[in-house]
């Protein structure tokens, strides 16, 4: 997805959500795989060939590769590094960061989100809200003992170059603009916007011109990412139905929250045409991305859990069928994120963190 919080930490650990257990249609994976005893691969993730931690420490995720795959950019709230909410942050793939800091390429003022890359390799995208307020906003947490997100209507989305100069405002609407990412043919972000009232998918070309809704029904749309030939969009989105659903919905998101806890993924077309639900799994299904072939998608869900953990990662075709489990964690695995040569996966995780709530980004060399 694509939050910047790492608010479904607190999910994880503090959820007194009781739901029905539902009956499980992932495949449950058996192969065996060599692993050395202390290897960073559970038996059963048949997808890993193999998997390197490259952060250590605070909540890391969000994390992109450039067009070139040479670099990435992702966000971190590790205070050890000098920030007290999320900033952006580069490196060089193959390097990692247990006793040295990334160079940090966001202004370091207010709350950042949702970095991407733009395809001349040499810029990136993200929302910040510090043209409102320098400090941090506040993360509420709960809104009557109802897990929350905030929407910050301070968000809105710049273009930097890699030592952290902002170069342009491509949003400067009244409310949310946020979550922006961009087409693997270099032309178009999707974004999403409260421009409409409602939180919205919007396109834009790479300078902010031509703004085009493209979804246009009540519940929260977000996360999107385009499929690598551009003509789909994948995305997550809730949509409350009963009256009781809608009135809460609306109150929430007059105070600037949406409660995450029930999120389907969908697809369409580009321009928005086409829209289909693709899961129908309840819980959370969230944090999609494209696998390389353009076949099924990547995503993060807790649709087996009782009490809101663990987080998992699963595939499943572009038609809905087919679903499989790619990850074996026992608490939260999200936010994953092919290369552009299909050939590596990173994604944030709670393994070997020591027992902390600490989220580690990971590479993986993926196998199909």
């Amino acid at each position: 997805m694509r939050i910047i919080s790492f608010l479904f930490l607190v999910l994880l650990f503090n959820s007194c959500k009781q739901s029905q257990k539902k009956n499980s249609t992932a495949e449950e994976n058996t192969v065996e795989i060599e692993t050395k005893t202390d290897s960073l691969i559970y038996p059963e993730e048949k997808h890993f060939k193999s998997l390197q931690q490259i952060t250590f420490g605070g909540d890391n995720a969000e994390a992109y590769w450039s067009f070139d795959d040479k670099n990435i950019v992702f966000q971190s709230n590790n205070t050890n590094w000098g920030v007290e909410c999320d900033q952006m942050f580069l490196m060089e793939v193959g390097e990692t960061f247990e006793d040295n800091i990334p160079p940090m390429i966001s202004t370091g003022m207010g709350r950042t989100t949702c970095s991407y890359f733009l395809p001349d390799n040499k810029h990136i995208i993200y929302a910040s809200t510090h043209l409102v307020d320098k400090a941090c906003p506040e993360v509420p947490l709960r809104k009557n003992g109802k897990y929350v997100w905030p929407v910050y209507d301070s968000f809105d989305i710049f273009v930097a170059d890699l030592e952290g100069n902002i170069v342009n405002q491509l949003t400067n609407e009244v409310g949310y603009d946020a979550e922006p990412t961009v087409s693997p043919k270099g032309d178009k972000i999707v974004f999403t916007s409260m421009r409409s009232g409602d939180l919205e998918l919007y396109t834009m070309n790479l300078d902010g011109s031509e703004v085009v809704q493209i979804t246009d029904e009540l519940g929260y749309d977000g996360g999107a990412f385009f499929s690598p030939d551009g003509t789909k969009i994948i995305f997550r989105a809730s949509r409350p139905k009963t009256d009781e659903e809608i009135s809460e919905y609306k109150e929430l998101l007059s105070q600037g929250l949406v409660q995450p806890t029930e999120m389907e993924l969908f697809i369409c077309d580009a321009d928005g045409s086409n829209l289909k639900q693709l899961t129908f799994l309840g819980n959370a299904n969230w944090s999609p991305f494209f696998h390389p072939s353009g076949d099924k998608i990547l995503f993060s869900s807790n649709y087996e859990s009782e009490r809101g953990f663990p987080f998992n990662l699963y595939l499943i075709d572009v038609d809905g069928k087919n679903l499989e489990r790619v990850t074996h964690g026992e608490t939260f695995d999200a936010f994953p994120v092919f290369s552009n040569d299909g050939e590596k996966l990173i994604f944030s995780s709670n393994r070997n963190n020591g027992g902390t709530r600490d989220t580690n980004l990971f590479i993986a060399e993926w196998k199909d």
